[in-house]
């Protein structure tokens, strides 16, 4: 596809820069992209498959997903269910698992229509890209990625030959169907400049076939558990987004806070209080701070009453919505089977012009 028409950033923060000062136009922010020109873009992005949903994705990258779909952006969205392994022995009921993360994405807004959703096991030529791909690392750029040292030290598990290869695994999703951009943090960052290194360099060695994709810098809150920790699939700690009213007040309740009585939204001193406070103005349309104010000296009864409240009725549509949808017993097999022929169709002519530059086709 044609290089994207990027445009003439500055630098926002010390990672959209250079180490010179110079701005690093690579690096994107959403508004930044919707004022440009959208349909210039064709964002990679995705999940594995190892647990619910919760709210933390939903106030995160499934809202970026939604802006970037309802602004024209060409979306792909891949369930890794491949990499579930990476870091894990059993991968559990992969295909329930798969079933329900698709239902959320309906539920928060995700339309098969405009945004395309697969998993990694429906397109082989996927796969197929991460031999050459391979072949342009060394095992010392693999092993001193920070993103899979953080990923192993987590998991308390021996390093995996997938998880060492996860980045290139990712550069196969992103270049298979010649993303442009893909959204991650700035802990994602050196997952992405693998990426763009794997394209120079194929580039260099067998003639320009790929973009080096760009960043789309998330600025998504950073939503913590009910236990102050980040909030995780498998910690016990999250608010589901399949999960009931009552499910979603019970773990409100057992939210951790702090033994002061006077609200105030202090995150660095406060952070389960300040945590509280942001799951409630984000599903009240509120500032933290404002929140705070208001709480005032009400206490942690007040404040956790308030963010119930606030999150059941901010929920409720999306529930109704994700009940609706279960009721089909196809509707995820049709989007899916949908999606893999769109992300196939990408990623088998790329594998076809990569042997062709490879020279391994007549």
């Amino acid at each position: 596809m044609p290089a994207p028409v990027l445009p003439d950033v500055r630098a926002h923060t010390d990672v959209r820069a250079h180490p010179d000062g110079r701005p690093r136009p690579d690096v994107l922010t959403l508004d930044e992209v919707l004022a440009a020109d959208p349909a210039a873009h064709r964002v990679l992005t995705g999940d594995r498959p190892t647990g619910p949903l919760h709210v933390g994705h939903l106030f995160g990258t499934l809202a970026t997903r939604v802006a970037l779909q309802r602004h024209g952006v060409e979306t792909i969205v891949v369930v890794a269910d491949y990499q579930v392994i990476a870091d894990r022995e059993d991968a559990g009921d992969l295909p329930g698992t798969i079933r329900e993360v698709v239902l959320d994405y309906l539920a928060a807004g995700l339309d098969p229509g405009a945004t395309t959703i697969f998993t990694h096991s429906a397109v082989p030529a996927v796969h197929q890209l991460m031999l050459p791909f391979l072949s342009l690392v060394s095992v010392a750029e693999l092993d001193r990625n920070p993103t899979v040292k953080a990923e192993q030290a987590a998991s308390g598990r021996a390093l995996s030959g997938l998880l060492l290869t996860y980045p290139v695994h990712q550069a196969a999703d992103v270049l298979s169907v010649h993303g442009t951009l893909v959204p991650c943090g700035r802990d994602q960052l050196p997952h992405l400049e693998l990426t763009r290194t794997i394209a120079r360099r194929f580039n260099r060695r067998y003639g320009p076939v790929f973009e080096e994709p760009g960043a789309l810098l998330s600025d998504a809150p950073l939503v913590l558990g009910t236990d102050g920790t980040k909030m995780g699939k498998s910690r016990g700690n999250a608010i589901e987004l399949r999960a009931d009213a009552d499910a979603t007040a019970a773990a409100l309740r057992g939210a951790r806070t702090d033994a002061e009585r006077v609200i105030t939204y202090e995150p660095e001193r406060r952070p389960e209080v300040a945590n509280l406070l942001l799951l409630g103005a984000l599903a009240a349309g509120r500032t933290p701070q404002d929140l705070a104010d208001e709480i005032g000296d009400g206490g942690a009864a007040a404040l956790k009453r308030y963010v119930t409240d606030a999150m059941v009725a901010h929920l409720a549509p999306l529930r109704a919505r994700r009940t609706e949808l279960a009721r089909d017993p196809d509707v995820v097999t049709d989007v899916l089977a949908r999606g893999a022929a769109r992300a196939g169709e990408l990623a088998d002519a790329t594998l076809r012009t990569v042997r062709a530059a490879m020279r391994q086709t007549a």
